[in-house]
């Protein structure tokens, strides 16, 4: 599978693009602030129907204009495939394929496998809770198209429950019954959602493992683990153990929306406690393990594009990285960069096919 063309219409600072692509390695290089990184955003947009870097679709139309739309063919199982993403300001946002709607942006979930890795994945360590979760249940609902509506309708039955906690307390009354009707919801998806990130986590944290010890030769002790309440009770006994909690806090403050992926190095935080390089081997080999998951889970090599990360990398990483293409690991790759020269010099390094975009 690979993207071969893409024609771009108001979106971001970019007023109107056209790219063809080879099916191994595409390059954007120049100048920070001239458009390499939305050209990747346009990318990641037709595959989730959403940007990865400003999630207010409006604000990824271009100033003083009214509508965007990206316009993208890809190869896939020898089909080609037309992807459209539109948004004119004040309406829905529209996504086709072959020229027909989804009902759904969800419907269109895990059609084009993506993985992207960029300097702002670090909200990954320095941001809370719910980035992590976004992290697991993204991989998931890629591969698993049931998984995301059971996300779906928790999300749904949480704010009912939620707006009845604040019902309660501001009409002075409470009913027991009706909040065991959310309570029974809540608990059927939300032990459902635990068990499919508790297999999801069994089988990716030794693909991690994995990645994060050909990045640093071994050098360091690293864990990635699992925290969530539902590892020691169900979330009907939760609810029951904090219901006077969450009257008064009027809002639920148990279940799958409060679990976590802990990070840590020598056993301690690496938010706090790890280097700028060491975050940044952690980060990359997550991204590389999320990279082969979802390869070995559907049998199609993701397209992966690099943000701007030869920049972020030392010569090892670097290597390690074009060995990996050499071997040929990955799929079609897009890469950002500042510096010309060093990109054409490391994609050489590849002895693949590839395309360098001046901007």
């Amino acid at each position: 599978m690979y993207l071969k063309n893409l024609s771009l219409l108001n979106y971001k600072n970019i007023s109107e693009s056209n790219y063809e692509f080879d099916s191994k390695i595409n390059c954007f290089v120049g100048k920070n602030g001239v458009g390499k990184t939305n050209v990747l955003d346009s990318i990641y947009h037709v595959a989730y129907g959403k940007s990865y870097f400003n999630p207010l679709a409006v604000q990824n139309i271009k100033h003083g204009e009214d509508f965007f739309v990206i316009d993208s063919t890809f190869l896939k199982n020898e089909r080609t495939e037309n992807i459209v993403c539109s948004l004119k300001k004040g309406q829905k946002k529209v996504l086709k394929r072959n020229s027909k709607a989804y009902d759904k942006l969800s419907e269109h979930i895990g059609f084009i496998p993506l993985v992207i890795i960029s300097p702002s994945d670090s909200d990954l360590i320095v941001d809370g809770s719910e980035t992590r979760r976004k992290f697991i249940d993204s991989v998931i609902s890629l591969l698993d198209a049931p998984y995301l509506q059971q996300l779906i309708n928790y999300q749904k039955t949480l704010s009912q429950r939620n707006a009845l906690l604040k019902y309660f307390a501001l009409n002075h009354t409470f009913e027991k019954e009706t909040l065991e009707i959310y309570n029974d919801q809540l608990n059927t998806l939300g032990q459902n959602i635990f068990e499919k990130r508790k297999q999801f986590l069994k089988d990716f944290i030794p693909i991690f493992n994995h990645h994060h010890k050909i990045i640093t030769g071994s050098a360091e002790n690293i864990n990635l683990s699992y925290q969530s309440q539902l590892h020691e009770k169900s979330l009907n006994d939760l609810f029951d153990e904090n219901l006077q909690r969450d009257r008064v806090l009027q809002y639920t403050s148990v279940g799958t929306h409060k679990d976590d992926l802990s990070f840590e190095i020598d056993e301690h935080p690496i938010k706090k406690f790890g280097s700028q390089g060491q975050q940044k081997s952690f980060l990359i080999a997550l991204k590389l393990a999320q990279f082969e998951f979802i390869k070995k889970q559907s049998g199609v090599a993701p397209i992966l594009l690099f943000d701007d990360i030869f920049d972020k990398l030392d010569e090892t990483r670097v290597a390690q990285i074009v060995q990996m293409i050499n071997d040929k690991t990955f799929g079609q790759i897009f890469i950002s960069d500042t510096h010309p020269e060093r990109t054409e010099e490391i994609v050489k390094t590849t002895h693949q096919s590839y395309r360098i975009f001046n901007f």
